[in-house]
């Protein structure tokens, strides 16, 4: 089953990103790089707690 996860900025602390994941499959956190509007620039978003 796949759950929903939101992706927040590890800069300013944004959300901006929502993805799925499986998390039987992958249990550990995700990080992606992604464009973040506020900072204006590329950076770390990861999973939020």
């Amino acid at each position: 089953m796949r759950d929903r996860i939101t992706f927040k900025c590890s800069v300013c602390g944004e959300e901006n990103y929502i993805g799925t994941r499986n998390k039987k499959k992958h249990p550990e956190r995700m990080t992606i790089k992604k464009y973040c509007p506020k900072c204006n620039q590329k950076t770390d978003h990861k999973e939020k707690k």
